[in-house]
């Protein structure tokens, strides 16, 4: 935990790249571990290693003593030799779903003591796309600029998202078949300065939550802890599946 037990070597395989740097992990291998069970070596993003590198390591990998365990970290794991990978014991990390990571900022900011307000968790949780460690580095940053709390429409303005009350009027619209809405609607984001991309991100979000509703033929959303998916379940009334389908497609 503290970063200090001899018996654990961590190395950055993004700046120790070649062989040299494998060369002393073979060389202290062989010696026993001085306080722990099993000397470890973490290798972390050990995609970045090269060909001579890998080719070095495999021989340990094959046969490593009993006193010595691996532990490979990678975000790209099909860029390991098959080799390697073929040697390894795989474990895939999850993406953490928003509803976990807005849970587990609520308890850290009530443990730090810093005002929030829920939704603005619910925009810094999507914005993490499944990372817990992203969505902590942007809720500090969220903190700096909202001057020590964290208010929905500062976190809103630094994310550079767009309010959902906007995706909700023009899918609205669209199911209404309302086309002067429609470009009121567009024309007011663009005088907001807000990116059509995130806007169609947006959309493509709660368009597929509908598709969902109304695949299972549900008309409540009081399971689901999302505060918008009420709101998400009476535009899934609104709106025939196949044009759901559709403009999830577009």
């Amino acid at each position: 935990s503290e970063s200090r037990n001899v018996d654990v070597q961590e190395m950055d395989a993004a700046s120790r790249t070649g062989i040299d740097d494998i060369r002393e992990i073979i060389e202290g291998v062989r010696y026993a571990p001085v306080a722990a069970r099993y000397k470890v070596y973490i290798i972390d993003e050990v995609h970045m290693l090269s060909k001579q590198a890998f080719n070095g390591l495999l021989k340990t990998l094959e046969e490593p003593p009993p006193h010595v365990k691996f532990l490979l970290a990678t975000t790209d794991p099909q860029k390991l030799p098959a080799t390697v990978l073929s040697r390894c014991l795989q474990f895939n990390l999850k993406n953490m779903p928003p509803e976990q990571i807005v849970g587990h900022l609520a308890n850290v900011l009530e443990h730090e003591m810093v005002s929030f307000e829920e939704p603005a968790l619910w925009l810094l949780g999507r914005a993490a796309s499944g990372s817990m460690r992203d969505a902590l580095s942007l809720t500090d940053q969220a903190i700096a600029f909202g001057a020590g709390s964290l208010q929905e429409a500062t976190v809103r303005q630094m994310l550079g998202s767009v309010d959902r009350s906007h995706v909700f009027t023009l899918i609205e619209a669209l199911a209404q078949g309302d086309g002067a809405l429609v470009v009121q609607t567009c024309e007011s984001l663009r005088h907001l300065g807000l990116s059509a991309s995130s806007l169609l991100e947006e959309m493509s979000m709660v368009l597929q939550r509908m598709a969902v509703h109304q695949a299972t033929g549900q008309t409540a959303a009081s399971d689901d802890p999302d505060p918008d998916m009420q709101r998400i379940a009476d535009l899934a009334q609104l709106m025939p599946t196949d044009e759901t389908q559709l403009l999830y497609s577009i």
